[in-house]
């Protein structure tokens, strides 16, 4: 990865597409993995943190749509949709559930690379919070540690994915179900035991939590700010 400017996925059930793609963004230094299938790419961003997402709105099966409603509460990868030409309404729709930009079909292979540099910029100018510090508290992810007064808490790995989103979210509700996509837990009372756990190590009395508070009906917020 070191060599390339950013890792893409390409998503897209026309062979042809996927193989000019991929091949003009090798050539502009872009490590690329491709996907024929929103179902496909779903099980791809389980495994890799891609910095970019490409993908097609009409596919068989599940489309790019669905694929975006289904994952935006669990990713924050941005996305370039690759739509019909004229279809203005699947524009909008995607724009209004979370994609960053758009690209209508047939396009120009140049175009949309000036499009990923465009969103790479931006999101280098936003650095993600590894090390917060609040009230007589320090959470440090890279560490994996927080400090609470005169203690030291260890955070695992399924803490440290949630902390992490919460953390560059703040003031963001999540609800239970959301969480459980993070980390791949489908019972809500399991996701319930780890803000439970979380709390303890955050808060200087879990039982009447000051930061990381529960919205009746809603879910969990961290309030840091």
């Amino acid at each position: 990865m070191d060599n390339f400017l950013a890792h893409i996925l390409v998503v897209d059930d026309d062979d042809g597409i996927r193989d000019l793609v991929k091949k003009y963004l090798n050539e502009n230094n872009f490590l690329v993995t491709t996907s024929n299938s929103a179902e496909n790419a779903s099980e791809k961003i389980k495994i890799v943190k891609f910095d970019i997402i490409v993908l097609d709105i009409m596919m068989p099966g599940k489309n790019g749509l669905e694929f975006i409603e289904e994952h935006k509460s669990t990713i924050n990868t941005p996305i370039i949709l690759l739509t019909a030409k004229g279809d203005a309404d699947e524009r909008v729709a995607g724009l209004e559930i979370g994609a960053d930009d758009y690209l209508p079909k047939p396009f120009e292979p140049k175009e949309l690379v000036l499009r990923i540099k465009n969103i790479l910029n931006k999101t280098k100018t936003i650095e993600q919070k590894r090390i917060v510090e609040f009230s007589n508290i320090k959470i440090d992810l890279n560490k994996l540690l927080i400090h609470k007064e005169s203690e030291e808490f260890k955070i695992n790995n399924t803490e440290k994915i949630i902390l992490e989103r919460m953390i560059n979210n703040p003031g963001k509700t999540f609800s239970r179900e959301d969480i459980g996509k993070l980390i791949n837990i489908d019972k809500e009372r399991s996701v319930d035991v780890i803000i439970t756990r979380l709390r303890k190590k955050i808060e200087l009395d879990p039982k009447n939590p000051k930061f990381l508070q529960t919205l009746r009906g809603s879910g969990y917020v961290l309030w840091i700010e």
